[in-house]
């Protein structure tokens, strides 16, 4: 997979958790950790650069908010734009994780 694909994933990943519920950065981490069942361990390196890089493309909007443990955060929430994507790139996963699934399958050596 291209450098491209894998950071696709993770926006992917991100767009997603953010579908659910408006959340902070921190949160969209922990989350995408508990979901995966810990196969995902997104640091802050990586995660702020995406969130950064979908708020530029307007996939994602942020307001300041209150955390549950009384700290100023930011929240991400997906924007129009960015449910239109997110449905293209789930689309898109599923098709090439079909492929890779083939491929992959017992028979032909």
């Amino acid at each position: 997979m291209a450098k491209n694909d894998l950071q696709g994933t993770l926006d992917l990943l991100i767009l997603k958790t953010v579908a659910r519920e408006a959340i902070h950065g921190w949160g969209i981490a922990k989350r995408i950790q508990m979901l995966s069942g810990e196969v995902f361990s997104i640091g802050q390196g990586s995660l702020y650069p995406a969130l950064q890089r979908l708020l530029k493309e307007e996939l994602l909007k942020a307001e300041w908010g209150i955390s549950s443990t009384n700290r100023r955060v930011r929240i991400y929430k997906l924007t129009p734009a960015g449910a239109k994507h997110l449905e293209r790139e789930v689309s898109r996963f599923e098709q090439m994780l079909k492929g890779i699934t083939c491929v992959l399958a017992p028979g032909e050596s």
